[in-house]
């Protein structure tokens, strides 16, 4: 069962306006992901002169982010390193200054060790738990991403389909329109099946119609060339015809004028050429 346009368009208005409110009230940015890790910041941190804390303060993106995670590691095991170095200089030269001095046995070393390679190995492995732990997060923002992307492009479809929903109902309209003006035509009422049925039995009709004229256009040529030749044998035929005609007129005139037997002989003669008039007449029709 379809769904009618109304009803098609106040839906579309309800869920455009269930996005736009929850937008409203759950505003999603990189500066508002940000607020809660720059608010536990000092209140004049030192700044540092990298292009990444510059773009960051300007306008936090994915890609400063990243390069701000980059730098601060590799601040960091910097940092690391000096604060390693530095404990061990300190508890080094308060052995030797202290007094007593403090002497440390090889058992007591190798104990330590032991200890060092225990913690390393926890270390590790909570290193290795935090890596995959933010490979994980990573994903996961990206698919979050991607599916707010999608909703933008997805709400600004909707944004626009109230509009397109009221130009196809003015074409419903005006096709309604036409049809109630072309129902005097049966055609133009027909179902679909019906409607390409008669479509493919007027196209038929239309190559029929065409190989017909392509075959009257070949014959044309031939056809020309045989009036061409009738119409030479004709010339003569013509020719002899309006001289027997202009004989028979003139035997006529002579018969009329003439007196005696001259006349009997001009009746003959007169005769003669009617009969040949009456021939040549014959001949010409049948040939036309």
């Amino acid at each position: 069962m379809s769904t009618s346009p109304r009803k098609t368009a106040a839906k579309a208005q309800d869920v455009l306006r269930a996005v736009t409110r929850h937008q409203a009230q759950h505003e999603i940015s990189i500066i508002k992901l940000s607020e809660p890790i720059t608010s536990h910041t000092a209140p004049e941190p030192r700044q540092r002169t990298s292009d990444a804390s510059n773009s960051c303060l300007e306008g936090p993106t994915p890609a400063s982010l990243e390069a701000d995670l980059a730098h601060y590691s590799e601040l960091f095991s910097k940092l690391r390193f000096s604060y390693v170095e530095q404990v061990t200089k300190e508890k080094f030269i308060r052995a030797i200054v202290g007094d007593p001095p403090l002497i440390v046995s090889m058992q007591e070393n190798l104990e330590l060790e032991k200890r060092n390679l225990g913690a390393k190995a926890e270390l590790k492995s909570l290193k290795q738990d935090v890596a995959s732990m933010v490979d994980g997060l990573e994903l996961k923002a990206r698919e979050l991403s991607q599916k707010y992307t999608r909703i933008q492009l997805e709400t600004a479809r909707l944004e626009e389909l109230p509009v397109k929903i009221h130009g196809l109902q003015s074409q419903v309209a005006e096709l309604k329109a036409a049809r109630a003006t072309a129902d005097s035509n049966p055609d133009m009422n027909l179902p679909l099946t019906k409607t390409r049925r008669l479509v493919s039995h007027r196209q038929a009709e239309q190559q029929e119609v065409t190989r017909e004229l392509e075959a009257l256009q070949s014959k044309l040529p031939r056809k020309r060339k045989e009036v061409e030749r009738l119409e030479a044998e004709l010339g003569p035929l013509e020719t002899k015809r309006q001289n027997s005609r202009a004989a028979a007129r003139e035997a006529k005139r002579r018969k009329e004028a003439a007196l005696g037997g001259v006349g009997d002989d001009l009746e003959q003669r007169a005769r003669w050429w009617r009969a040949s008039e009456s021939i040549l007449t014959q001949l010409l029709d049948t040939k036309s």
